[in-house]
């Protein structure tokens, strides 16, 4: 049964994108890609409620464990509500309508990659996943060919290049130092390494560390190597931000954590997760000074992706099931929250017609319903109950107090208050504010806001009310196992 769907969920969206590419067929392509969104969903659920203790198959390469179904889930949702979205949206590019089914393949591919990286078993293999994800959604980010959309697509590919190629440094010299102690050739698993890790150099794994989280980190949209997501998440279409945000920076923070299970088994020094706790405030840091001047609306919504990273980075550095579990429950949080803010930002921009938030005004007038989804959404994703975020991290900073690196508890909460403000008073202006030039002159009324436009924000909102005032038993269940799988021990 594991089997079965982890095939079927990395050959569907595979499906959709030769039939996307075959056909030429824009409504084809759109339905395409959205029936093999819908059977992701199905196979990530399936999967959750069947995995045990981590499921092997294709000679050991494929691993379906508690870690990598979450993750699975996460993704899932995302390329789900992403692609409901994507129907309204890319219809109202009437221009592109020709490039729609390549827009449609793309889509597919990209989140086809995203669901290979977390089940990959082989930290070679799931190097060359995480490098497909960029090859791909580099032509996403850019797909709209307007000077900067091809400019953030190069930026971003060169960026996030060069940080993954510091991350096969270190997987090479992780492999080096697994050498001196399993031989010369060997079976590159996770498994593998953990288990010859107490023998393996201290400084090798250690350095190897070092660089994998500076390399992943680059994909995870970690600070100071965060420079290619704001322009990346600015440029892309609102599916794409939203999957690139909710989707694909779990997926690099996935490998971050894997890795840490490593260097975890080798010794007891508190090295790797202090300067990965250190990585996760920087960001926080980083992100409440950007959110505070920011004008850019999409932008805005990228530094909170980065502010959320850096939440997830602390979760993992502080480490304990307590930890990991809202990490987790962060993870999903984050993911349809932030799916319902990007879809909120590409509705006012194409209304608007622009993406600079000092010209959007009255909101409140052009979206009565749409308008309090966003609004909704913004409350929740700053961390204000009693949405879900709140509770994660809230459980984080619990988790925090108990570990070795309880100064950044201390440092979390101040950033997320400044962070809180900061982000709700472009909300307030934004929906409180009058500007009479705006009222008129920057709306198109030509563009309606369609009900696939909407449907998926009231689907990401729901849950993360839901999640907020109600933390599932069957949850709790589910993340002992993954911190039992990632060592578990506080540090």
């Amino acid at each position: 049964m594991i089997e079965t769907w982890s095939i079927v969920i990395v050959v569907s969206p595979l499906v959709a994108a030769v039939i996307c590419a075959a056909f030429r067929h824009a409504r084809a392509a759109e339905y395409a890609n959205l029936i093999a969104s819908f059977v992701c969903v199905l196979a990530a659920f399936s999967l959750a409620c069947n995995v045990k203790d981590g499921y092997r198959f294709l000679h050991d390469y494929v691993v379906v464990d508690a870690l990598a179904v979450w993750t699975l889930v996460c993704t899932a949702l995302v390329y789900c509500l992403a692609s409901i979205y994507a129907v309204g949206y890319m219809r109202l590019l009437a221009e592109e309508r020709e490039r729609l089914p390549n827009f449609y393949a793309l889509f597919a591919l990209f989140a086809a990659t995203m669901i290979c990286g977390p089940i990959m078993n082989n930290i070679g293999v799931y190097w060359i996943a995480i490098e497909l994800t960029t090859l791909v959604s580099t032509f996403l980010v850019g797909f709209e060919r307007g000077r900067e959309a091809i400019e953030a697509a190069w930026k971003y590919i060169i960026v996030v290049s060069a940080g993954i190629s510091l991350a096969l440094l270190g997987t090479v010299l992780l492999y080096w130092a697994g050498s001196l102690v399993i031989g010369p050739t060997y079976d590159m698993t996770w498994d593998a390494l953990r288990h010859a890790a107490p023998q393996m150099s201290p400084a090798l794994t250690q350095m190897a560390f070092l660089l994998v989280l500076v390399g992943y980190g680059t994909k995870a949209g970690l600070a100071p190597m965060h420079t290619w997501l704001p322009d990346a998440h600015s440029e892309g279409p609102a599916p794409v931000s939203a999957m690139l945000s909710g989707a694909l920076l779990n997926t690099a923070m996935l490998g971050i954590a894997r890795f840490l299970t490593i260097t975890d088994a080798e010794s007891s020094s508190l090295l790797p997760r202090t300067v990965l706790v250190a990585f996760g405030a920087f960001s926080l840091f980083v992100a409440a000074l950007f959110i505070v001047k920011q004008q850019g609306i999409k932008r805005l919504m990228a530094y909170s992706s980065v502010e959320h990273m850096g939440v997830l980075a602390l979760g993992f550095g502080f480490g304990g099931p307590l930890a990991i579990a809202a990490v987790l429950y962060h993870m999903l949080n984050h993911s349809l929250n932030k799916s319902l803010m990007f879809f909120g930002a590409g509705n006012v921009m194409r209304v608007f017609g622009t993406k600079d938030m000092g010209e959007i005004r009255n909101v409140w007038t052009r979206f009565p319903v749409t308008g309090a989804l966003w609004l909704a959404g913004a409350v929740a994703i700053t961390g204000a109950p009693p949405f879900g975020l709140f509770l994660s991290e809230l459980t984080l900073m619990r988790a925090g107090m108990a570990s070795s690196n309880a100064w950044a508890v201390i440092v979390m909460l101040l950033l997320l208050i400044v962070i809180f403000i900061g982000f709700l008073n472009h909300f307030r202006a934004m929906y409180f504010e009058t500007r009479p030039t705006a009222d008129t002159g920057g709306t198109n009324s030509t563009v309606s806001v369609s009900a696939w436009m909407t449907v998926p924000m009231w689907l990401a909102l729901v849950p993360v009310l839901i999640l907020g005032m109600w933390w599932p038993q069957d949850l709790w269940r589910f993340f002992e196992r993954v911190a039992a799988d990632l060592g578990g021990a506080a540090r």
